[in-house]
């Protein structure tokens, strides 16, 4: 069938599956719409389909005030289709286009700006401009919805540089200026009530999700002292910019979204925080196009069927988790996390000592140690063998030094050819941190024992790293996805 058939379908059932998938422009109002808008449905002669909501801006739509265009989750079309724009989109969502400077963008990813251009137009619908627009469009419009912010503060938190740009663009976007928006929605759907409600904000994810599953994940592998998992809410202490504080994410299983509450950070590090949690939980995973490669598998169609919404758990910071991977290297998850404890308890700072204040909320209380802590860590009495202390040294010195980073641009191969460099560091370690500091949907650490155990048949010899990584070939591009899969069918597993 062809896309636009699908679209069409989708558009008429309102189906939430293709929510953020596609935008519908209608031609006879100059709005553009997600497919699951309440409104009447447009005849087909005077709609037009865009693969984005940048897309549809560029074209000269604006977004529809009924169905909110920014809560739809991200559009997926570019997942496993292009490293390149992947990479982009990371680095725009970081504030490379801030400034608007398309050819410094484009040298950090390796290519020229025309073939940045014509990439993202391929994938997109949209120049790269354009995306990094409609993002800083839809964020503010979503803090005016949500809170209590002065528009001031939106404008520094959604990067506009002045309030009067920031006017400036909801005025010709909306015709209406951001604080008749404002009142307009607090009509519509009553005011945000509270206080916290100016630290906290909603994030909507693509269904299905499955939160037990994936707040299971994370309890088991949280750093004591660092992350915290309690009453199904996760917790963790985070250096940003030159502030320091503490995340709340929890799950609202009524509204379907993720809530965000920020302690101790102010609302000019908002934007950045909400991509990185965006990240962390996966939220704009394309499952369905997931679940529809992976389903053809047959020990994998099975674990889809418990796990439809199946997510790859993200990273806060890149140099963390690779610390966090040595320590699990041939022990168990348990055992990583109370070793990755001591680490922190003993190399970490105090978030009270640095803050000079008790936190507001309880929790985590120390920041994971820098680098320039550990590659000068003795590591001693903690029941950590030499050779691993070593290569917590070796890497902290590696980052502290420049020689290796985790910065999105990146190209994968040379990521994982960097960190194999290092002595005491394996294929399984720089997979692992590839699947979920890089967000590579392919990375796939084959020689993990977890997940040649689900292999497993009584009376015959375990499959080994080889045949496991000749049988993930049909997995692609989303062999990350069917790592977790399988790491769910045995508990202890999965770094």
């Amino acid at each position: 069938m062809h896309t636009n058939q699908i679209f069409e379908r989708a558009r008429l059932s309102r189906d939430a599956r293709f929510d953020g998938h596609f935008f519908i422009g209608v031609k006879t109002t100059g709005i553009y719409c997600r497919p699951i808008c309440p409104a009447n449905s447009p005849k087909s002669e005077n709609i037009t389909f865009y693969p984005s909501a940048a897309a549809a801006g560029e074209a000269g739509f604006r977004p529809c005030l009924r169905c909110r265009p920014e809560c739809a989750p991200g559009t997926p079309a570019w997942h496993g289709t292009s490293t390149t724009v992947r990479r982009g989109l990371r680095l725009i969502a970081g504030g490379a286009l801030d400034d608007g400077n398309i050819e410094q963008l484009s040298d950090r990813l390796g290519v020229t700006s025309r073939h940045l251009r014509r990439l993202f137009t391929q994938h997109l619908g949209a120049s790269p401009l354009a995306v990094a627009h409609t993002q800083r469009l839809h964020f503010a419009k979503s803090l005016i919805d949500q809170t209590k912010l002065p528009m001031q503060e939106i404008a520094a938190a959604a990067g506009y540089g002045s309030v009067r740009r920031f006017n400036d663009t909801f005025r010709n976007t909306y015709g209406r200026t951001p604080r008749d928006l404002r009142r307009t929605d607090r009509k519509a759907h009553g005011a945000a009530s509270g206080e916290q409600a100016s630290l906290s904000v909603r994030l909507n994810y693509r269904r299905p999700f499955q939160w037990s599953q994936l707040i299971t994940f994370m309890r088991g592998r949280a750093i004591p002292g660092v992350e915290t998992v309690a009453d199904d809410r996760y917790l963790r202490t985070v250096r940003v910019g030159d502030q320091v504080g503490v995340v709340e994410v929890g799950h609202d299983e009524h509204e379907h979204c993720l809530y965000l509450i920020l302690h101790g950070i102010d609302t000019s590090h908002l934007f950045p925080v909400v991509r990185k949690i965006r990240e962390i939980f996966d939220l704009d995973a394309p499952v369905g196009d997931i679940g529809a490669l992976l389903k053809k598998d047959d020990v994998l169609k099975g674990r889809l069927r418990s796990n439809p919404g199946i997510r790859v758990p993200g990273a806060w910071d890149g140099f963390e988790l690779t610390i966090r991977a040595i320590l699990g290297q041939q022990i168990s998850v348990k055992a990583a996390t109370t070793l990755s404890g001591r680490l922190a308890a003993r190399y970490g700072e105090s978030l009270e000592r640095v803050i000079g204040e008790r936190m507001s909320v309880a929790g985590p209380s120390y920041l994971f140690p820098t680098p320039e802590k550990l590659m000068r860590a003795r590591c001693n009495n903690m029941g950590l063998v030499g050779a691993r202390a070593e290569t917590i040294r070796r890497v902290a010195r590696a980052v502290f030094d420049g020689e290796l980073s985790f910065d999105p641009s990146q190209d994968p191969d040379a990521f994982h050819a960097s960190l194999i460099s290092i002595k005491g560091i394996g294929d399984w370690t720089a997979q692992y941190v590839a699947m979920r500091a890089l967000k590579n949907p392919d990375a796939f650490p084959a020689s993990d024992l977890g997940l040649l155990r689900a292999f497993d048949r009584d009376g015959e010899d375990r499959m080994r790293a080889t045949e496991l990584a000749l049988l993930s070939e049909s997995w692609r591009p989303w062999r990350a996805y069917a790592a977790l899969l399988l790491w769910s069918s045995s508990p202890g597993s999965g770094g």
